[in-house]
Order: structure tokens, then sequence, then C-alpha cells
């Protein structure tokens, strides 16, 4: 079952069955994968597109060289023609991109069942990750509090913060309001969530009821 199915040795001519069998097996592999990656996530359409296509490319590339060190050379060069430009990802993005990367690869050598075997591996890992409470509770904050002018920002929340959280970070500061007020940008960690709005009506008390955001972290805060 983990053997490759290729008849041929590496260099040899591919035949154009064992070809669609990999490349319709990497296309529902890839379908898997899409799946997996958008159960309890937030995807666009976009990027489950390029799940689905991801691990055909790779599969079609991998057999187009074939062992062939000319045609290795040759799609080295074309690919490093490629440049992207696009948004980073989380964390859970890149290793489902390079899970279809993975499956394309061993698909392309011909070992389907390597390749379904590791999708399904890493799936199940996924799906009981994704489902446990870990990372969940964990109190973690953005917060934005507005200050007059005349008040100094350091130390003006540290007895809050020793009081409510567990670590409290001055990430930003900037004016607004035509240089009349500060906001001031925090990363905080709360130690008991269910006092979030004691805490925050506290902190309303000390900023004179000026404007006050509370929310979660930015995603970019996980990027690889």
């Amino acid at each position: 079952m983990l053997d490759s199915i290729l008849s041929n040795g590496s260099a040899a001519p591919v035949a154009l069955g064992e070809f669609l069998f990999c490349m319709v097996s990497s296309l529902l592999m890839g379908v898997a994968l899409a799946w997996i990656h958008a159960y309890r996530n937030q995807v666009t359409r976009n990027f489950v597109h390029t799940l689905v296509m991801l691990p055909v490319i790779v599969q079609t590339v991998i057999m187009l060289v074939n062992g062939n060190l000319g045609t290795g050379v040759a799609v080295m060069g074309a690919f490093s023609l490629v440049r992207f430009r696009s948004a980073p990802g989380n964390s859970r993005e890149i290793s489902s991109i390079f899970l279809a990367m993975a499956i394309g690869l061993a698909a392309g050598m011909g070992y389907v069942g390597v390749a379904l075997a590791l999708l399904v591996m890493a799936g199940i890992v996924t799906l009981l990750t994704v489902r446990l409470p870990w990372g969940k509770g964990s109190g973690e904050k953005e917060l934005k509090i507005t200050i007059s002018e005349n008040l100094d920002y350091q130390g003006i929340f540290d007895d809050l913060f020793h009081k409510y959280t567990d670590q409290a970070e001055l990430m930003r500061v900037r004016t607004v309001n035509m240089g009349s007020l500060y906001e001031l940008q925090y990363y905080i960690r709360l130690r008991d969530a269910s006092k979030e709005k004691e805490f925050l009506d506290e902190v309303r008390c000390r900023n004179g009821n000026l404007s006050l955001v509370c929310g979660r972290v930015a995603a970019g805060r996980e990027e690889l």
C-alpha cells in the first residue's frame, strides 16, 4: 500500500493511466484538505481554491521532472521567477500549505498511499486540536484607551493591570482629535475573564469616560 504505483523507473516515461490516477487522487485529497482547513476556521474562497489545486500542481511538476536533471533545473529556474506578493498567513494557513505540497510531492512520486496516510493523520490531529479547548479562555485582549493630553500615560493604569491582569504591555501611543487626546494601545491577558466588565468600568472612571475599546487580539500575532 505504501509502495509507489509507478511501474517504470524514476527516469522512464509515466504511463497515461498512472498519471491520471495520481492527478485524480491529488485533486480529491486537495478537496479533503480544504474541508479540513475550513472546519471551524475563517477562510476565503481564494485560499480554499489554492489548497485544492496545490497538490495537483506539485504532483504534475514532480512527474514532469521524473528524474531528469535538465528538466529539474528548468523547473527550478521557472519557479525562481515567481514573486509572491500575498499577505502573510497565520500559522494554520502556512501548515495547510506545507501539507498540500507534501501530498502533491508524495503523489507525484507515485506514493499515493503515503499521501493518503499523511492526509488522514494530519486531518485527525487538526480536527482534534480544533475541538479541544487549547488556547481558549486565555483572556488575551487588545485594549485601546483614550485619555486627555494633560494626563501622564506612564503608569496611569498600572494598579488596575496589577489587580485584573496577568500581563499588560503598552504596544503603541498615538495622538487623536488634533493632538488633544492620547490613544493608548495595550496587549493584556485577563486573570479572570468574568471580571472584564468590572475592569473596564474602573478604567472608564480613570480615563474620564472617554473612548474605550476592548477586543480580540489581531490574527497577525500568530503569524509565522
